[in-house]
């Protein structure tokens, strides 16, 4: 697809200099200038190494880039991209790893230059849910800020443009929040819990967070099965990787269990569940009598871009020098945990894994199982594959 200007007074139209946008994976809709001088669009180029908001003077059709993003390693266009044109398209907040972390950035959107960094640290946004252009304020959602917690919880924050007044909109740093903001921003609903705690509900003030009403509190059943959380330092020998242990209801520690490794993995997410899920199928697989497992190892998305691009030309890693390490301090800990019967199920990329199980560390796992396996990348599809 390549994008063609139409003069409907004249009936004369126009091709646009490609260049800037050659051997494209995909490119976003046409915005338009509200007078009409110029219209943008984004480009991602083939392999995922270059990404562009591109600008089209509509009386020219001459294309410059606004933003133009590379990367030596991926551009992980999936939950790593973010545009924002603020006031017509005179500033540009985007969304970029290129300082090691994921981080939002304010560009002039006359000279395309970045004005300044909006957010900096060592801890990752994760989403943006409102930019106000009139108070130059940013609702977003980010985690891995605070320390000694799990660094996928998700938390939230408001921003200045120019990056200050960073202002917490969350507070208990112990689960993860889901919000979901009125339309005028004056008030919200946190929904908030982790993989062993239901959801609570609460109505909030934006203005000053402060309670209005608890909508939902309830309580977990007797002897309702929960996961345990687990972590193992990872392959670099410093970085904590994160998992779920399920275990069956009638579960006795005096009893050596057989452990399934549930499977999915590549660059585009994490992937381990961070709320409760009343009727995971983790459980269910427990139930049969396994110690079933799931984790994030390195070449996954939201921690360091360190961390994030163990994936990159590395499918087949899938994170296996981190899982194996995993299993091993699991076992070391619980006397229970027999990875000596180790096997290893998964679906679609997660199937293309736990065939790669075998494949590649047959010496460790013993068994796997895998459905609806994309296993040729050649044949599947050029998306996160590519990265």
């Amino acid at each position: 697809d390549s994008p063609v200007l139409f003069y409907l007074t004249t009936d004369n139209h126009c091709s646009i200099d490609p260049s800037l946008f050659a051997n494209p994976y995909s490119m976003s809709p046409i915005d338009w200038r509200k007078d009409s001088s110029a219209f943008t669009f984004e480009y991602n180029q083939r392999g995922h190494q270059a990404y562009r908001v591109i600008e089209v003077d509509a009386n020219t059709a001459t294309p410059r880039a606004l933003i133009n993003e590379e990367s030596p390693t991926f551009f992980c266009y999936y939950s790593k991209r973010y545009t924002h044109q603020a006031n017509d398209g005179k500033e540009l907040i985007w969304m970029s790893e290129r300082d090691g972390w994921n981080h939002l950035y304010l560009y002039d959107g006359a000279t395309g230059r970045v004005k300044n960094q909006i957010t900096k640290g060592n801890w990752v946004v994760r989403s943006v849910a409102k930019v106000d252009d009139k108070l130059r304020q940013i609702w977003f959602s980010a985690s891995g800020m605070h320390a000694g917690k799990d660094p996928y919880y998700l938390h939230w924050f408001r921003i200045n443009f120019d990056g200050t007044g960073l202002t917490p909109i969350t507070n208990n740093l112990d689960v993860t929040h889901s919000l979901a903001f009125s339309d005028d921003m004056q008030t919200f609903v946190d929904t908030y819990s982790r993989y062993n705690q239901p959801p609570n509900v609460e109505l909030r003030k934006t203005a000053d967070l402060s309670l209005i009403a608890t909508l939902e509190q309830p309580s977990l059943p007797p002897n309702w099965s929960v996961p345990a959380q687990f972590t193992a330092k990872g392959r670099d020998g410093k970085t904590d990787i994160w998992g779920l242990i399920f275990r069956p209801s009638n579960f006795d520690p005096t009893k050596k269990y057989p452990v399934l490794e549930y499977i999915y993995t590549g660059p585009r997410d994490s992937f381990v569940p961070k709320t409760i899920t009343p009727a995971h199928t983790m459980q269910a697989v427990a139930e049969l009598g396994f110690i079933v497992v799931q984790m994030d190892g390195m070449g996954t998305s939201n921690r360091s871009k360190a961390f994030h691009d163990y994936a990159w030309k590395n499918i087949a890693d899938a994170g296996f020098p981190d899982r194996i390490l995993w299993h091993k301090a699991a076992a070391a800990q619980y006397p229970w945990y027999d990875i000596t019967r180790l096997g290893i199920y998964g679906h679609s990329a997660g199937a293309q894994n736990s065939l790669g199980a075998l494949l590649f560390h047959g010496d460790f796992h013993k068994a796997a199982a895998s459905s609806a396996g994309c296993h040729d990348n050649r044949m599947d599809k050029i998306s996160w594959n590519e990265q």
